[in-house]
């Protein structure tokens, strides 16, 4: 809902003489310039309270201390006051939720005695809280609303404030064509206008300049707004697509998907994608994967640790979810990581009886989250084992696509040898990649990459070059995943079969059938 749209609900409900609103926002300027906008338009005066101010006229200056009413800075007397004052106003109760608390009795009494005394005049209580916190006492007496975040409009308006202020300075250069400003925007959208206005003045500050590059600075100042929540954790990401050996299909898919984030996109009638379930056979690069796709939209990355979610309350559990929900829709557009999803809600058909339901709760609250979310969170799901995958979680809606990690090709084991060679300062041509390639069959690219380093401690310990010997000699010593766990990646091989994409071949118009794709070792 962008703020014109709650403007007019807003605007609707104290026209319909709705007694007490609580209003759920952090923004406590950017909301008072609204209600004093609809004030004026319903020729209503606005008073505000804070327990350190009292009922004061709203916009008063903190250094002005002959208008602040010392009386009703206690709570009870603030609202006695609201009753005396017959003329129409809104009052804004800044703060309020510590005295909506189960020992504030006498508090809440008086608010839902006033509440029917607001319903025959034109007089409204707005709580404005970071938090919600209603009483069961006043459950019928209050209406909430979420103030929304800045729309990118908004967000345009304070860029172009910031960009007409530091052109009078000549020693800042303002390099912004249309693109980077587009690209600034994006990066802006889920911080408040102060947190923008802000990173903006940092970015000037550092460099004396102002340009569409600058978009890392942004995504730091969302890095932060994650830290302080301690439910999500934010995830540096510095791999690239180009890191990740073969897996083509998946690679395409994510490189498409990249500019669906855009406003031609949408005007193209494209909506943003919803995310993208991998399973398949461990250290094949699914993880590698989400961090990469995160560099390739340079959005944040933000793993969802399932462990984090579990309160010792009850209830706390699914509080949580819906807390860490919330703060990476308000940092969207942004990737939300769920690493081992299989492991994270395994046994939440059999929770009643493990945990009180407690997995199943939570399970619940997220996959009813991913059918109805409209903010621009990419979910990226990684599974191992899908005996443990919760039907509901694989059908078409929740997710766009479910692809099948499988072992790398030929093809695709020697991108991963050249890309791990490479990135440890290795020339790819003194090594006989051939014999490398035809001694990893059934190697997943992480064993790939540790037969590498070990082969490097070797060298270095023997103060040698490393050499195709060194990296043969630990490919022998190596007994792969594959063989130890045949049976269970065999399993998973059939259940992809039909169900799920392949990651790494393309399936043929015609038949629908995997093509011989060059990456596929032979028979």
């Amino acid at each position: 809902m962008g703020a014109m749209t709650f403007s007019t609900e807003l605007e609707t409900l104290i026209r319909a003489r709705y007694p007490i609103l609580y209003l759920v926002t952090s923004e406590e300027a950017r909301l008072q310039d609204l209600l004093l906008a609809v004030a004026a338009r319903r020729q209503k005066k606005v008073y505000e309270w804070t327990c350190s101010t009292g009922l004061v006229p709203a916009g008063t200056s903190i250094q002005s201390q002959k208008t602040r009413n010392t009386a009703t800075k206690e709570p009870l007397n603030a609202l006695d006051q609201v009753i005396d004052l017959v003329e129409p106003a809104i009052f804004i109760f800044k703060d309020f939720h510590p005295f909506l608390a189960k020992h504030q009795v006498t508090v809440i009494r008086r608010l839902k005695d006033i509440a029917l005394h607001l319903k025959n005049s034109h007089k409204t209580i707005l709580l404005v809280s970071p938090v919600l916190e209603i009483p069961p006492e006043l459950d019928k007496e209050i209406t909430v609303l979420n103030f929304p975040l800045p729309t990118k409009e908004e967000m345009a308006e304070l860029l172009e404030k910031i960009i007409e202020d530091v052109r009078q300075f000549r020693q800042v250069t303002v390099d912004i064509d249309e693109v980077g400003r587009e690209r600034l925007l994006q990066a802006a959208l889920g911080l408040t206008l102060s947190e923008a206005e802000n990173v903006f003045a940092k970015i000037i500050v550092k460099g004396e300049r102002l340009s569409g590059d600058d978009v890392d600075d942004l995504l730091a100042e969302k890095q932060q707004i994650i830290r302080k929540s301690g439910l999500l954790e934010y995830c540096p990401a510095r791999e690239t697509l180009d890191h990740v050996g073969g897996l083509p299909v998946l690679k395409d898919w994510l490189v498409k998907r990249a500019v669906a984030f855009t406003p031609e996109a949408q005007a193209f009638g494209l909506p943003p994608p919803r995310g993208v379930l991998m399973l398949g056979v461990q250290g094949c690069g699914k993880s590698l994967c989400a961090k990469a796709v995160a560099t390739q939209w340079r959005l944040p990355l933000l793993r969802f640790d399932m462990g984090r979610m579990f309160g010792s309350l009850m209830g706390s559990s699914e509080e949580n979810t819906r807390r860490a929900i919330a703060v990476a829709e308000s940092v969207a557009p942004a990737i939300l990581w769920v690493d081992e999803i299989d492991k994270a809600f395994a046994g939440s058909r059999g929770s009643g009886a493990s945990d009180g339901g407690t997995t199943a709760r939570v399970f619940g609250t997220f996959l009813t989250w991913l059918s109805e979310k409209t903010a621009p969170v990419f979910v990226v799901a990684t599974a191992n084992d899908i005996s443990e995958l919760p039907p509901e979680l694989l059908r078409k809606g929740r997710l766009d696509e479910i692809f099948f990690v499988d072992l790398p090709g030929q093809v695709e084991r020697e991108e991963i040898f050249r890309i791990h060679l490479t990135r440890r300062g290795r020339d790819v041509a003194a090594f006989d990649l051939p014999s490398l390639v035809e001694a990893s069959r059934e190697f997943s690219g992480a064993e790939i990459e540790q037969s590498i380093i070990s082969a490097l401690f070797d060298a270095f310990y023997d103060s040698t070059e490393l050499t195709t010997q060194h990296v043969l000699h630990e490919l022998r010593q190596t007994v792969p995943l594959s063989r130890t766990m045949s049976e269970q990646i065999e399993r998973l091989r059939q259940w992809a079969e039909g169900r799920a994409r392949n990651a790494s071949v393309v399936r043929t118009a015609a038949s629908g059938t995997p093509s011989l794709h060059p990456v596929a070792d032979g028979p």
